[in-house]
């Protein structure tokens, strides 16, 4: 069993860094599943790559749903661990495992029946690519309770200071990937050529794969899981909670693809190819975002527990650990999308006429990456102290606020590359506010409660 980290105790930064690196290895993996797909998809041609990004927008939506069990559970879950009342931690992490169940099959059973109503939102233009979108998404559905068991697996793990469990679970997961993807989209002797379908079987297979291990690992936990009873009643008091915490986080993630799917419509209107170059691009660009997010989980266990702990200082301390490790990260990014836009994108497409809009994508997108990285840093830090609230609203009007951007910005000169620039700004924005409002909202919290504090 792999060694917690003491996110109570200890060297701030350092304490910090072994927490994160792992979940980053995490949030890396996550995204190297959806490069593996487009790596080998993209041979297929850009219809293929179209066909997978349309079906994927239902597979993100998923994630909006898990996310109203899994915030709160994660929250409640760390605060009470910080405040060294395991067993009530061990209820919390039951009821939103539970929940999150009870949710993701239920939106299986619609994507199931509805898939072909749904592809047909887009309005793409080729026959061929709607047929393999359908099949795809048909396909995939069957991983979405397998997704969600690894999303609350890792975030309520990762709680007790063990990030490396997970990270090693989704390399096993990842391996079986890039095994099976090229095996059963391309075939090879008994095994027929799937194409799409057969990317969708090798991620649903790897995905319950990780589940399964997961679930191994939580049979043998000795310090939070003992608690937890899978099958054990629903406790209405706790559901209610983590509802309350996680409805305003919730919403945001669903809003938000949502709010992509119409933008990624406004793009269809400039052909397939487009859709596939957002595909492809905002799979490149997710290096960013994904280490942010997995920073994001990382200050929020850590201000958890510490805010349980009520050592508010110390929560502080790790809060301008991570934006100074996320500013860096996020400069990095945004110089690597803007001069080596044109290789990075002819690893997955290398079709003439696509590769120079490829290349504008990434050079527009890169100049939000730093602010992109804000964003998650304190979306995190806020949902710590148990403030879901504040980050939503601002990600929701904000993000929403791409729809009108893009319709206007893309009837100029710009075209295309205006739907780019409604994303790249909104998300400039969104990281300058939230940055704003987190100091001022930590600065009258250290403020009110000053008896608190530990010095260190």
């Amino acid at each position: 069993m792999a060694k917690r980290v003491d996110l109570l105790q200890g060297n701030i930064m350092t304490t910090l860094v072994q927490l994160a690196l792992p979940i980053m290895g995490t949030a890396l993996i996550q995204m190297a599943y959806n490069l593996v797909d487009m790596v080998w998809i993209g041979k297929l041609g850009s219809g293929a790559v179209a066909a997978v990004g349309t079906a994927g927008m239902f597979m993100w939506l998923s994630t909006g749903f898990t996310v109203l069990s899994r915030m709160g559970g994660q929250v409640h879950t760390a605060q009470k661990l910080g405040a060294d009342q395991v067993v009530e931690a061990g209820k919390y992490a039951q009821n939103a495992i539970q929940l999150g169940t009870l949710l993701s099959v239920a939106y299986t059973v619609v994507m199931l029946v509805g898939c072909r109503s749904l592809i047909g939102f887009f309005h793409l233009n080729d026959p061929a690519v709607v047929e393999s979108a359908v099949q795809y998404l048909m396909i995939v559905s069957l991983g979405i309770l397998a997704s969600f068991l690894n999303q609350m697996f890792t975030a309520l793990i990762t709680t007790t200071g063990n990030s490396k469990t997970p990270f090693y679970f989704m390399t096993i997961g990842l391996v079986f990937n890039i095994v099976f993807d090229p095996l059963l989209i391309f075939g090879l002797g008994p095994i027929p050529a799937m194409k799409a379908a057969g990317a969708a079987w090798a991620t649903t297979l790897a995905q319950w794969l990780v589940s399964i291990l997961f679930l191994m690992y939580i049979r043998q936990d000795d310090h939070l899981f003992c608690h937890v009873h899978l099958f054990g009643r629903m406790s209405k008091q706790h559901c209610l909670e983590i509802v309350q915490l996680g409805l305003p986080s919730a919403l945001q993630s669903c809003l938000f693809p949502l709010i992509s799917m119409v933008i990624a419509r406004q793009v269809a209107s400039f052909g397939d190819a487009a859709v596939a170059v957002q595909k492809v691009g905002s799979q490149i660009e997710s290096v960013a975002w994904m280490i942010s997010d997995g920073f994001s989980v990382a200050i929020n266990s850590f201000i958890a527990q510490n805010y349980g702990a009520k050592n508010l200082q110390r929560a502080g301390k790790g809060y301008r650990a991570a934006m100074i490790a996320m500013t860096v990260w996020g400069i990095f990014c945004t110089l690597l999308l803007i001069f080596c836009g044109g290789w990075l994108f002819q690893l997955f497409i290398s079709e003439p006429d696509v590769i120079p809009m490829g290349v504008s994508y990434l050079t527009i997108l890169g100049f939000s990456q730093m602010f992109m990285c804000w964003e998650g840093v304190n979306n995190g830090a806020y949902c710590g102290f148990g403030r879901t609230l504040p980050p939503s609203v601002v990600g929701i009007t904000l993000t929403a606020a791409r729809i009108p951007a893009a319709l206007i910005l893309s009837a100029t000169s710009l075209g295309l590359d205006g739907i780019w620039w409604s994303i790249s700004l909104s998300s400039v924005c969104k990281g300058t506010l939230l940055t704003l409002l987190f100091w001022r909202f930590l600065h009258h919290k250290l403020k009110e409660e000053p008896a608190s504090l530990t010095i260190e």
